[in-house]
């Protein structure tokens, strides 16, 4: 009876570590998952990221050349040299910023911030 007694004993303490066991290996893989689920995140973080600094950059291009066009042509050699090293920045010299590309003067010449629809 007692060799019964602890067969049974050793099947449910055999039972008990493999569900333990069971739940472990779960939890690893649930940790795993959410680790490839960060990476993936992380990984689209960042192209989007690029592709903003690309369009920011493109944009920069455009407002160059646009005021280019705007400006009459100077004879001066000095003033075309320094207008095309000035990639990036306003005619000024300033770098340019996001407040260039999403503010826009209204009628009363007060800036409106057009992404958050509020004057400053």
């Amino acid at each position: 009876m007692q060799t019964i007694k602890d067969k049974l004993h050793d099947m449910t303490a055999m039972r008990e570590a493999k569900a333990e066991a069971k739940q472990e290996e779960q939890a690893q893989r649930e940790m795993a998952k959410a680790r490839v689920e960060v990476a993936h995140e992380v990984r689209k973080a960042r192209e989007a990221e690029a592709a903003m600094d690309l369009h920011v950059n493109r944009a920069a291009e455009k407002a160059i050349s646009h005021e280019s066009k705007q400006q009459p042509h100077q004879q001066n050699d000095d003033t075309s040299s320094n207008q095309s090293n000035n990639y990036g920045h306003d005619s000024t010299g300033r770098p340019y910023t996001d407040d260039d590309f999403f503010n826009i003067d209204s009628q009363d010449g007060s800036n409106i911030d057009t992404r958050s629809n509020t004057k400053r």
